[in-house]
């Protein structure tokens, strides 16, 4: 049994004048989930669901400085005095970014870690990989390296180790936010066959739709709080409506609307004889000839490994040793004006923030001619403002959530000006309302007549802006084609094989 009793936690983290501030966190929290229960915690961008999870797992107060009341306790033992070594044989982490907690390289030795860590017997540890890839269907990622896996792969590779270790209570942050629906489908039997074993799981989650038969409880937070309680039945029975007022995504994939698009026209962008390869041949790329329609919202779509994120790279120019070259703007393009012609927004935002405060990050982008400082910072505020940040222009980007993270990595895109963005999962962890916001500035760029390509396996993201899909598969382009009714239909075919009608 969890127990939280009066709980309040504040972040404690220095601003880049140097003065210290407290934010963020839980207060006055009070909740208890049962042995065997399945809950799900919700609730917008920062609302403290992250924190709930890292408070379970001792992250709080082992890890993340600040101040802590109350007191948290985990069959019975308070975790505040708990050592993390004695907790972690009791309660097991899925992380929202799985880079942060693997040890090895190799992903066989990566899921056998955990257990091993135990002192597990090593004939069951081998016996439980079996049964795990077997189940997550993963027998082609074991005895690989784990940095030439995509970002859904590495996902799974860290459910596959949590269910080798077989703790009694597992929680898990934003667990599918970098699967495809093939992923999430996989991850939805873990989850099944976890609850069916009698786990206690908390999962903090923004995508509903594969927990809707899950839940035993949803738990709606808001500014650190609990706002709402929802039984399974009333999850059950949630329209798209009840979700949207209470500011969360669709909790059944049937709800989704299809919106008459205005198919672009006009100039292309034309890759020609486009292929790259890693050392190893993973997740090349070999594209003969594409054409995308210029000044437009492209979905890259396709599962994970199909080639998406490197597509993305070599767009960028990112990659010298890429063949072939871009057409755009009545010129070709080599790697070198590619990239000084585009900006690129990374899966792990992580890696692409680097000043001491969320302003002088977006003042970075702009290489702007003739512009003062305050004019710099005159629009950085305004472009931050735009994507509900304006409060955090002077906060240390690592301060941020997972989202926040990736609303500021796109709003320095926005501030650079570059003709081409891509951006690579830029809704992931995103609530609905943030997602709708990304969404609305995707089109501000379009209508600036900037060409915006977007890696994503957010397909109620995808009908919010785009007009235009490329379908990836093994490094090809399996079609391309625009989101008219027959290209939804087409997008609804690849998702769900075709079972479900998007609604108009």
């Amino acid at each position: 049994m969890i127990n939280f009793k009066d709980v309040s936690f504040e972040y404690r983290t220095i601003r880049a004048d140097g003065k210290q501030e407290d934010a963020g966190g839980v207060k006055d929290l009070d909740l208890e989930i049962k042995n065997g229960e399945f809950v799900v915690i919700t609730g917008g961008s920062g609302c403290g669901k992250t924190t709930v999870i890292r408070l379970i797992n001792g992250l709080i107060p082992e890890y993340y400085n600040g101040i802590l009341k109350g007191t948290v306790l985990v069959n019975g033992k308070d975790v505040s005095k708990t050592p993390i070594y004695e907790l972690s044989e009791t309660v097991g982490s899925v992380f929202q970014n799985p880079r942060s907690q693997f040890f090895n390289t190799n992903t066989t030795d990566e899921i056998a870690f955990a257990a091993e860590n135990q002192r597990r017997d090593p004939e069951l540890i081998q016996k439980r990989i079996t049964e795990t890839a077997s189940l997550l269907q993963i027998n082609d990622l074991l005895g690989r390296n784990i940095f030439e896996l995509s970002g859904g792969e590495k996902q799974i590779i860290a459910c596959a180790g949590i269910d080798v270790l077989s703790p009694d209570v597992i929680v898990l942050d934003e667990p599918s936010s970098n699967l495809d629906h093939k992923a999430i489908a996989h991850l939805e039997i873990v989850l099944k066959k976890w609850k069916q074993e009698g786990k206690t799981i908390v999962i903090a989650e923004h995508r509903l739709f594969y927990l809707k038969n899950l839940a035993d409880r949803m738990i709606i937070m808001e500014s650190g709080r609990v706002k709402e309680e929802l039984d399974s039945k009333k999850i059950g029975a949630m329209s798209i409506e009840d979700a949207l007022k209470r500011g969360l995504r669709c909790i059944s994939i049937s709800d989704l609307q299809y919106k008459n698009k205005n198919v672009p026209k006009g100039e292309k962008i034309r890759l020609q004889n486009f292929a790259f390869a890693y050392k190893g041949k993973e997740h090349s790329i070999d594209i003969p000839e594409l054409e995308m329609p210029e000044n437009s919202i492209i979905a890259i779509i396709g599962d994970n490994g199909a080639g998406k994120s490197t597509l993305a790279r070599n767009l960028c120019g990112l990659e010298k040793k890429c063949k072939g070259k871009l057409y755009y703007g009545g010129r070709w393009l080599g790697y070198k004006e590619r990239l000084h012609s585009s900006y690129m927004v990374m899966q792990d935002v992580n890696h692409q923030l680097f000043t001491e405060s969320v302003g002088d990050e977006v003042m970075l982008s702009m290489a702007y001619k003739g512009t003062t400082d305050g004019e710099k910072r005159s629009k950085a505020m305004e472009i931050l403002a735009s994507l509900d940040l304006k409060n955090a222009f002077e906060v240390h980007p690592m301060a941020l959530s997972g989202g926040q993270k990736q609303r500021t990595a796109l709003a320095s895109a926005i501030a650079s000006n570059k003709p081409i963005i891509v951006m690579d999962e830029p809704t992931s962890g995103l609530d609905y309302f943030h997602m709708q916001q990304v969404a609305s500035q995707a089109q501000r760029l379009k209508a600036m007549g900037k060409t915006v390509l977007i890696i994503t396996h957010d397909y109620e993201f995808i009908l919010n802006c785009c007009d235009f899909v490329v379908h990836m598969e093994k490094g090809k382009v399996a079609e391309s084609y625009a989101l008219d009714r027959l290209g939804v239909e087409k997008l609804k075919k690849f998702i769900f094989g075709g079972e479900v009608c998007l609604k108009k």
